[in-house]
């Protein structure tokens, strides 16, 4: 017994795709955001992911896209927190974030990756990734900027005695 994948487009769908000559709109490599997102942040491939799912006309697809990039914003930032209270747990940091990837990933990147794939295969146009990279990266160190400001501060407020 087979499960069908939810996210795989109808097989009437793909065969109209073909037989019309249907237009790929722009997307981000699916699979390359998913790989970005090792170095910069789950929050990064699922924003990139709910653009392409916009672009796709699928918008309920991108609305769970978007729960994922707050809901790893909120993950992460507690595991941030976590860490400035709990110097000692940054251990905890790193099991945290590579959980929440792996869910992602299972979840919401690969089935993306896969209905792409069978939707457009290789023929689709690429939106180039200067302008995402450079921004992720700035809201990285806007982030950790962040961080050493609430672990300055709460070391001279006295809460961060003895770490």
């Amino acid at each position: 017994m087979t499960m069908d994948n939810p996210y795989a487009p109808p097989r009437a769908e793909v065969e109209d795709v073909v037989r019309t000559g249907e237009v790929a709109p722009p997307l981000w490599n699916p699979n390359a955001a998913a790989n970005w997102s090792l170095l910069l942040s789950v929050a990064f491939g699922a924003w990139l992911h709910a653009r392409n799912w916009d672009a796709m006309g699928e918008p309920a697809r991108a609305a769970a896209s978007r729960r994922w990039v707050w809901g790893s914003i909120a993950a992460m930032t507690a595991l941030g927190l976590v860490n400035v209270f709990l110097p000692r747990a940054g251990t905890l940091l790193r099991l945290g974030g590579i959980a929440l990837l792996v869910t992602w990933y299972v979840a919401e990147a690969r089935p993306q990756v896969r209905y792409v794939a069978g939707r457009y295969g290789l023929k689709y146009p690429r939106k180039g990734w200067g302008m995402p990279i450079l921004a992720a990266l700035g809201v990285l160190a806007l982030y950790t900027a962040a961080m050493f400001a609430v672990g300055f501060a709460m070391a001279a407020a006295g809460v961060l005695r003895g770490t």
